[in-house]
């Protein structure tokens, strides 16, 4: 059994920074890779990135590459993302999610564990 938990997220003015959380329990031995997603209303759920579960390698969506910061607390099985220099596009629920399979992928249903999610609001 895994479990993901989401915290961090907010209201923030554009140009602001957020530090979303996610902490893991659980058999998390067996994960590849953890990662964030995010949807925002009436879109598909997209990736913003990613990191291997021992921390060495990310990979990151064009968009968010120079203002985002995915990282990992291998103590606290925690991952963080780091999110400075937020626009109003960044508007969406985030999802913390787990994959067990070798690799990084972009595709939500290629990850097997997903967290509820936290709002982030980024006004203008």
């Amino acid at each position: 059994q895994v479990q993901l938990v989401e915290s961090g997220g907010g209201l923030v003015q554009a140009g602001g920074s957020l530090r979303l959380s996610c902490a893991a329990s659980g058999q998390t031995y067996s994960f590849y890779a953890v990662g964030w997603f995010r949807q925002a209303p009436g879109k598909e759920r997209e990736f913003v990135s990613a990191i291997t579960w021992r921390g060495i390698m990310s990979d990151y969506t064009d968009s968010v590459k120079g203002r985002f910061t995915i990282s990992k607390d291998n103590a606290k099985n925690t991952v963080y993302l780091q999110m400075n220099d937020l626009e109003p596009d960044d508007t969406a629920v985030y999802f913390c999610t787990g994959r067990q399979t070798t690799g990084f992928s972009r595709r939500w249903d290629e990850y097997a564990y997903w967290g509820r999610g936290t709002q982030v609001t980024v006004s203008s």
